[in-house]
């Protein structure tokens, strides 16, 4: 499966255009989700970012009752793309992970946030704070694989949509002493089939070295492979909290699977004697033609990397869909931890 540009990648997890004209997602060079010819120039390496200033709801402006449409037009100007690393979207309360690409094709950090609405000419909601969280590791737990994969930070908001439907998503960041937009659309759906926070996890083998015969290449793509693949899932689901990531790090279109594992091979030499970390690959025999892992079917998943954070009791305490820094990998390991202590 052919590699993307990191812009046409980012952009093609989960872009679709939006209406209103400061958009930047789809059109003439965003790669609209389709492959890239392998002859096409990729764009200017981002800038090394540890990590963009926070936001604070000071920073943007309020709504006041505006419309989306009025809240883009009061902007000192549109252009970014808004690259969606997240797609599934349910009534209520939804993480929003994505990146903004510049007409440059780099990447683009500042103070961020994010307003929703179900339309142009309906109210907006927000500002939605949109911290960006670094993707580095350190340079000892960064692979091969990951080596041309410069994604280095990624924003995430947490998101009030209310109802299933279409809505139109706001992007505004902090630029050159402006205050620029990008906008896009997701759609929400009624219900999901991947487990939310609080449902039971579903009690599947995932392979293990052992169960390869000792041949990590056949269940894991990284290069070098990693040490997660010691234990089965089935045998310490409900009795130990659990990291269980799928990613496929050289087959990964969104060119994030990569520093995602190397995230989790990071995190393991801190919180492994008390968290079971699994990764799981995504493609049978790693050979995208042959389809999805049943791991995958079994969770509902349908993109590329899933990361569940599954407590004590075996109910899933986090999950993460799509890029998600190191921070954000953090927090839902303790979630699993916090929830796995002692009921009083």
């Amino acid at each position: 499966m052919p590699r993307l540009p990191i812009h046409t990648a980012f952009l093609a997890l989960a872009c679709a255009a939006a209406a209103i004209p400061a958009a930047g997602c789809g059109g003439a060079g965003s790669g609209g989700g389709g492959a890239s010819s392998p002859n096409a120039t990729p764009p200017p390496a981002p800038p090394a970012v540890a990590r963009a200033e926070r936001p604070a709801a000071a920073d943007f402006p309020a709504p006041g009752g505006r419309s989306l449409r009025r809240l883009a037009d009061a902007l000192d100007g549109g252009g970014p793309q808004v690259a969606l690393a997240t797609s599934d979207y349910v009534p209520g309360r939804n993480r929003l992970a994505f990146g903004l690409v510049g007409s440059d094709g780099t990447l683009l950090f500042g103070k961020t946030a994010v307003y929703v609405a179900r339309g142009q000419g309906a109210p907006a909601r927000g500002p939605f704070l949109a911290p960006a969280d670094s993707l580095l590791v350190r340079p000892a737990f960064r692979s091969q694989t990951a080596a041309g994969d410069d994604v280095p930070a990624v924003y995430h908001a947490e998101v009030e949509l209310p109802g299933p439907g279409s809505w139109l998503v706001l992007a505004v960041t902090r630029a050159g002493g402006k205050l620029l937009g990008g906008a896009t659309a997701v759609t929400v759906r009624r219900h999901s089939p991947v487990p939310a926070v609080g449902d039971p996890a579903p009690r599947v083998h995932t392979p293990t070295l052992a169960s390869a015969g000792g041949d990590a290449a056949t269940i894991d793509t990284r290069v070098p492979p990693d040490r997660l693949h010691g234990v089965d899932l089935a045998d310490v689901l409900g009795r130990r909290p659990v990291a269980l990531l799928f990613a496929t790090p050289a087959l990964c279109r969104s060119r994030v699977c990569g520093p995602v594992t190397d995230e989790a091979v990071q995190l393991a030499t801190v919180y492994g004697d008390r968290v079971a970390f699994i990764h799981n690959e995504v493609y049978v025999d790693n050979d995208p033609s042959k389809g999805l892992r049943p791991q995958l079917r079994a969770y509902g998943l349908t993109s590329e990397p899933w990361l569940f954070t599954i407590d004590r009791h075996g109910r899933v305490a986090a999950r993460l869909e799509g890029a998600f820094g190191i921070d954000e990998f953090r927090a839902a390991i303790e979630a699993a931890l916090r929830l796995s202590r002692p009921r009083p």
